[in-house]
């Protein structure tokens, strides 16, 4: 048993299958990973993780009893983890929450939809009964995001007695976008998040748009079977026909990146041997960074645009640039997304078609994943573009500042979350507006020296006042009510 549980999709281990049959462990990093290890530091304090088998490695691991010390593996039938996670998870709520829907043709909930849902709704009791069978009495849990938003409210029907968090990593969706679901899946949607007696966002906006952007209704449309806004920054109340009345408190915890960890990593002997090939290939020009998954919202094809407008507009920068972009495949299993990627490949090669010379190609498109690639563009950066139409934070526009080593002007668009504390320094943008982009690039490209560095200060400053590690603790503490904040909204 234990008094702090964490349930997240993917877990701190993953476990691969070799062909003689042997298994190993590789153990994940991130600011959950560095937060429960200082929990589980303590003694007094039991703590375990549940999430997912991801693959036949995991679910093996599982078959044979083998685990992480604290980490609870589930082994759900894979016809229903698909139909959960790619189904739901990433197929609808996913594109709920970002506004990703191409409306005259999506989306559609049909009878196919209906079965997915209710596969989506077994996955997450699955999660459910696991942790209402691992938690001491009062114990504390933080859920993670929105493959398992029904969680919580699953969990304090089995489980009234314990402190329930949930904290959702993306934005979340405008009320008419909320709108588009059935009345009775987002109802359930609903209820299922306002199990919790904590709801935890990156940015005051998205926490807004749950708070503003959901009504619910009894069967009857009885007054005691809605919500209602009481304090928009102390939470909802809200009282199910025929029980009591609770409110979930609603707190903003904006992720940051641990500074000292990351310059770190961004100076291994790996990242020293891709910087110098990096510098070997682009030699003294000016570098315009950007590293993303291919996920639809990052809106990498409007940046790449705008780069060749740029080019366009000014070809005093012909040859004097070059695009670092590093663009991740993501979810290929999806046909948007391979689609996508695709696009974002011809685009580059267009560009590098219409402005390319013998000695200067303007875009370096990486397409797989290489983190060491990746810190050493970070270390390269002069400019990094960070334009999502919509972001729940987007970690990379607070890492570039902090390992920049002649120091970044940011081009940072208002969809991302981490445009709530960046904005000021950066030189922010329309996401839409290729051309204000643009324009945008240009004035980062040619900042005075003075004015980028003490920007970049800022910037760093800022990137780094919520480590990934007090991010984890203040949940947990707030959850508790160990805080002023926790305490005044029991």
């Amino acid at each position: 048993m234990a008094s702090v549980l964490v349930a997240s999709n993917r877990g701190p281990v993953s476990y691969a299958l070799a062909a003689d049959g042997t298994l190993s462990a590789r153990r994940g990093g991130g600011g959950l990973v560095s937060g429960l290890s200082a929990i589980s530091s303590g003694s007094s304090q039991e703590s375990v993780w549940v999430c997912a088998a991801l693959g036949e490695g995991d679910r093996e691991a599982v078959r044979r009893g083998e685990s992480e010390p604290g980490v609870r593996m589930l082994d759900i039938a894979p016809e229903i983890y698909a139909d959960a996670y790619n189904g739901i998870a990433n197929s609808v709520l996913w594109f709920l929450h970002h506004h990703l829907y191409e409306i005259p043709r999506e989306p559609v909930f049909d009878a196919e939809f209906r079965r997915r849902w209710d596969s989506y709704r077994s996955y997450n009791r699955a999660f459910a009964e696991e942790l209402a069978a691992s938690a001491d009495e009062g114990a504390a849990v933080l859920v993670q995001d929105y493959h398992l938003a029904l969680v919580p409210g699953q969990l304090r029907e089995l489980r009234p007695d314990l402190r329930i968090g949930h904290f959702t990593h993306t934005p979340w969706a405008l009320p008419e976008y909320m709108r588009m679901l059935p009345e009775d899946v987002r109802e359930e949607l609903l209820w299922g998040m306002l199990g919790a007696d904590e709801l935890g966002f990156h940015t005051w906006g998205w926490a807004q748009a749950f708070i503003t952007g959901a009504h619910i209704r009894g069967p009857h449309g009885e007054a005691d079977g809605f919500w209602r806004s009481d304090d928009p920054w102390r939470g909802v109340e809200h009282r199910r026909a025929g029980g009591e009345p609770r409110r979930t408190r609603v707190h903003v915890f904006p992720l940051g990146v641990d500074g000292d960890d990351l310059r770190s990593l961004a100076h291994t002997p790996e990242v020293d041997d891709r910087l110098a090939a990096l510098r070997a290939e682009i030699g003294d020009r000016r570098t315009i960074v950007r590293v993303d998954r291919t996920e639809l919202s990052k809106n990498i094809v409007r940046g790449l645009l705008a780069y060749r407008e740029l080019l366009r507009d000014h070809p005093e920068w012909h040859g004097g640039v070059v695009h670092l972009a590093s663009a991740y495949p993501s979810r290929q299993d999806l046909e948007v997304y391979r689609a996508y990627t695709a696009s974002v490949a011809d685009l580059a090669a267009e560009i590098n078609t219409e402005f390319g010379t013998d000695d200067w190609q303007p875009v370096l498109l990486s397409v797989r994943d290489d983190f060491p690639r990746s810190l050493a563009a970070y270390r390269l950066a002069d400019v990094a573009l960070i334009n999502p139409v919509r972001d729940g934070m987007n970690l990379v526009a607070k890492e570039i500042p902090v390992v920049s080593e002649a120091g970044c002007a940011l081009v940072l668009s208002t969809g991302a979350g981490a445009y709530e504390e960046l904005g000021e320094d950066a030189l922010t943008v329309n996401p839409y507006d290729v051309s204000e982009t643009a324009r945008a690039l240009y004035r980062a490209l040619t900042m005075p020296p003075t004015e980028r560095t003490d920007r970049t200060k800022r910037l760093a400053a800022a990137a780094t006042a919520m480590p990934p590690q007090r991010w984890f603790l203040e949940q947990l503490e707030a959850l508790r009510g160990d805080t002023p904040e926790g305490r005044s909204g029991s």
